[in-house]
């Protein structure tokens, strides 16, 4: 049995099949993560062209048959994203937001929130580059996975002083049971804003050793969650 699909979605990454065609790896919030086949998109004179291109939020219509693969039979760009194009650090942030959530979703398992999660994050990465976008995007796909870091009270007790950080401890720990990375005060704040509903604010924060603090927990925690290294962050750190 054959049949049509209509949806939406965000491309995460794509990669050659053949000599004029590519597969097409999107985040959709009704099937989840979706791989599906671009005839001839590699060719000079595709229909499709770069509306298939890495952060492109498009309307899409899959042609769903017995493979693994869907069949792309139309495309139209919702969302193209020039600011996050035309700048490679900003670039580079939306790549290991797409490697991050590569990695995390599943094929046929709807998405709804991963899904508007981001594009939000895309949205606000095209108007402003927040230093603690990234990380706050990290840490904020890790709450809707249930597996966020312990900010407010040390994991092992209930003292919110608190002075490190561990991944395999699952968050921060205070001065007696303190073990992992140390952590600054200011860090502990912003870590507690990301994940306590004034993400907004920390998003204005100027970039700092403080920030760059929180990167570095985030980037620690999602690759403790995920068993694997963000490739992308290599580059935000070159």
């Amino acid at each position: 049995m054959t049949r049509y699909h209509r949806t939406e979605g965000i491309v995460l990454r794509t990669y050659k099949l053949g000599e004029a065609d590519r597969i097409i790896v999107l985040l959709t919030p009704d099937k989840g993560m979706v791989r599906a086949v671009a005839k001839g998109v590699r060719k000079t004179k595709s229909k499709f062209g770069s509306r298939l291109e890495q952060t492109s939020h498009i309307a899409i219509q899959l042609h769903i048959g017995r493979s693994e693969l869907a069949l792309i039979t139309q495309v139209e760009t919702i969302t193209y994203f020039r600011k996050i194009r035309e700048d490679f650090q900003r670039l580079a942030k939306a790549n290991a937001l797409l490697e991050a959530i590569d990695q995390i979703s599943l094929p046929d398992e709807p998405a709804p929130e991963m899904h508007t999660m981001l594009l939000r994050a895309l949205q606000s990465l095209d108007n402003a580059d927040s230093p603690l976008l990234v990380p706050s995007f990290f840490l904020k796909i890790m709450a809707l996975e249930g597996t966020e870091p312990q900010v407010n009270h040390c994991v092992l007790c209930t003292e919110t002083d608190l002075v490190s950080f561990s991944p395999s401890e699952g968050g921060l720990l205070c001065q007696y049971h303190k073990r992992g990375k140390p952590i600054s005060p200011q860090a502990v704040m912003l870590l507690r804003k990301i994940l306590g509903g004034e993400l907004s604010k920390a998003l204005n924060t100027p970039e700092s050793p403080t920030t760059r603090e929180v990167d570095a927990v985030a980037s620690t925690a999602i690759e403790y969650f995920l068993e694997r290294k963000i490739k992308s962050t290599k580059i935000l750190r070159t």
